[in-house]
């Protein structure tokens, strides 16, 4: 599934059968990524699709160097539960 990363509306988003699911982040302050919000259409819901945004996102924060908050319920949970993958980049 493609994800587009929208820089300017802070946010990566996919869309399949019509149906989106979004992951939004803020950059509240140089060098920190913080992870807002998640939504995934009914359509799309119990198919990973915000596994895959989420580590979409990660993987941004990685590249870009940033540090992570995950402000967001569902990110935060997927952090630590996948947190060996992630603590290096971690808040």
């Amino acid at each position: 599934m493609a994800i587009t990363h929208h820089a300017a509306d802070q946010e990566f988003t996919t869309t399949r059968d019509g149906f989106t699911a979004e992951l939004a982040y803020a950059r509240p302050e140089d060098g920190v990524i913080d992870f807002t919000h998640t939504f995934v259409d009914e359509g799309l819901r119990g198919q990973g699709v915000a596994e895959e945004l989420a580590r979409a996102g990660l993987d941004f924060a990685r590249q870009e160097h940033l540090k992570v908050k995950t402000t967001c319920k569902f990110m935060a949970g997927f952090v630590k539960r996948h947190h060996a993958d992630y603590a290096d980049i971690l808040a």
